[in-house]
């Protein structure tokens, strides 16, 4: 593992949001460390009420809105890759930080890797055992400033959970964290979901497909290849005893000391810009209909 010198990030707790504002704070954070105006910053948050969050890229054809309607889910496009998430019963972090931060630094799957040991310090003190390794074959990503990536998946299934992708946390080889990212000139954002409980299949409902038997074979092949921490440890895992364990194995993986601090008010006002013109706007959302 690599070692870092000492260093301060701040640790920001937020209470559960729509997905609009959560991605919004995501962005306002990562633009206030890129001005050098907050510490690169570990954000730790859940989502009110579920949302189905699409990939930077995704077509908003994958979802299906009359079920999301239906039930009450929100729709969101991230500004990292990937594929589809239903965010729900779960702990969701963020890590924004400017390019020259030593844990952030290199290519996309370097600095993947990096801040795969801290998720996986974290689920060690779950009595969770989890790896992440890299998957053969798969060639070294770089990202320019603006681009936002996932680490590569070689299929065009909507659903994120599906396949692990290079360091991404399995357990027995059953994807549990899926994690994307965007690197931009003002700095990197990563951010990921570790389900807690509930089932996982409940995002099949919320996505499109062509028939029922090709929904059904997603649902089956998600129930094999990814789980949640409570099928895992027999038992739901309450989200504050998952935050806890994920600041400190930030902590001890990368050689931090974290300092609780709330959202700044900049940074409070500029997501809620955020959310009226990009993550509630139809034009961001639906940018990408096939």
């Amino acid at each position: 593992m690599t070692s870092f010198p000492p260093s301060a990030w701040r640790l920001v707790h937020t209470p559960p949001a729509p997905g609009a504002w959560n991605m919004a704070v995501d962005e306002a954070i990562l633009a206030a460390v890129g001005q050098g105006q907050a510490l690169p910053t570990l954000r730790l948050y859940a989502w009110n009420p579920p949302c189905l969050s699409l990939g930077y890229a995704q077509p908003a054809s994958d979802a299906n809105l009359e079920v999301l309607q239906q039930r009450g889910w929100d729709l969101v496009r991230r500004p990292t890759g990937g594929r589809a998430i239903l965010h729900t019963d779960e702990l969701t972090y963020s890590v924004c930080g400017p390019q020259d931060e030593p844990r952030l630094a290199g290519s996309v799957l370097e600095s993947y890797q990096v801040l795969a040991q801290a998720l996986l310090s974290a689920l060690q003190l779950l009595n969770i055992p989890a790896t992440a390794d890299a998957k053969p074959g798969t060639a070294q990503l770089s990202s320019p400033p603006g681009q936002a990536v996932a680490a590569p998946v070689q299929n065009t299934n909507p659903v994120c959970f599906e396949v692990p992708s290079n360091y991404e946390i399995t357990v027995q080889g059953k994807k549990l964290v899926g994690s994307a990212q965007a690197r931009r000139r003002e700095g990197v954002l990563q951010h990921g979901s570790l389900p807690l409980f509930g089932e996982l299949e409940r995002i099949i409902q919320a996505l499109a497909f062509p028939d029922e038997s090709s929904r059904q074979r997603a649902e089956q092949r998600l129930s094999l290849r990814a789980t949640t921490a409570e099928r895992i440890l027999g038992a739901p895992l309450p989200w504050e005893t998952a935050a806890a364990a994920f600041a400190q194995g930030f902590c001890q993986a990368l050689n931090l000391e974290l300092v609780p601090a709330p959202l700044t008010s900049g940074e409070l006002e500029y997501a809620q810009h955020l959310v009226s013109t990009k993550f509630a706007h139809p034009d961001w959302t639906y940018k990408t209909r096939s």
